[in-house]
């Protein structure tokens, strides 16, 4: 077995924000500063802007996490810029399926990315939410996730924050199993309205995984995001005063967002690590 430590991880972080102003990407490379501060691996890692400059990272890189982003999953079809990702993850996939490439490549889609990504999947339908989703809510886990180590930690339900207008519904089950795919988590019951829960986590395959949530969200910036008068009158205008101050209120509990920022992404990125120390290169 080979000494890891003496080893560098290159993580590529694929921005989807189109140049919008976000916190998304601060939060990504905080946590990815993070991991290397706390670990014995060396961590390189490098930034690609997807849909303005259509900067795709080719496969020297060990992880990539590809970030949320703003407008709609569906108008991008057939567009330069969703060809190119598109054909990037076809290419991670033939990369993984060499039985000659011992050590995989990881990827973690979010939010948008996740989106893209079941689209490119054709695990479900993606579509426009009646209304928009935007908060801190319960992430409700499958049984499936009980063996997921990406979710090792965490409660069930857990909190994490979820602010967009799409949603993947009405999953594709005969494809989800040809793929060997699996839904880990749905969102909270809502009984009193007559529309089917979102799927908010699904596993493609061994070496990809995604979340519609948020993970890498921190309480500072969402405190930031919601506190700006522009944010802070949106939120009042659309859902009322107690709203904002509820959502202020558990960006202080330790048992929530900040819960799930300290674990998801630095789960999967330590499972990585795990993986390498179990191959020999």
């Amino acid at each position: 077995m080979s000494d890891n430590s003496s080893r560098s991880i290159r993580i590529a972080i694929l921005d989807l924000y189109d140049g919008f102003p976000n916190q998304g990407m601060r939060c990504i490379r905080e946590l990815v500063n993070h991991f290397a501060e706390n670990t014995r691996i060396d961590v390189e890692w490098d930034e690609f802007e997807i849909r303005k400059e259509e900067n795709l990272p080719n496969l020297s890189y060990d992880v990539y996490i590809s970030s949320g982003g703003p407008g709609s999953p569906l108008v991008s079809k057939d567009s330069s810029w969703e060809n190119k990702f598109f054909n990037w993850i076809e290419s991670v996939e033939k990369y993984n399926n060499k039985v000659e490439n011992r050590i995989k490549k990881k990827i973690f889609f979010i939010c948008h990315s996740f989106q893209l990504a079941c689209r490119y999947f054709e695990i479900a339908q993606v579509c426009q939410r009646k209304s928009t989703a935007f908060g801190i809510f319960p992430i409700h886990l499958m049984q499936a996730a009980g063996e997921e180590l990406v979710f090792e930690g965490l409660n069930n339900p857990f909190y994490s924050v979820d602010s967009r207008d799409y949603q993947v519904i009405e999953p594709n089950h005969n494809r989800l199993e040809q793929l060997g795919a699996t839904i880990l988590a749905i969102e909270k019951e809502r009984p009193h309205v007559p529309y089917e829960r979102a799927l908010m986590a699904v596993r493609f395959n061994e070496n990809m995984i995604g979340t519609q949530f948020h993970p890498e969200a921190d309480a500072i910036g969402m405190s930031l995001h919601l506190k700006t008068a522009e944010k802070k009158e949106t939120v009042i205008k659309n859902y009322g005063l107690d709203k904002w101050q509820s959502m202020i209120d558990q960006l202080n509990d330790p048992e929530k967002i900040m819960w799930t920022y300290k674990h998801i992404i630095p789960n999967f990125l330590q499972n990585v690590v795990n993986e390498f120390s179990l191959v020999e290169i």
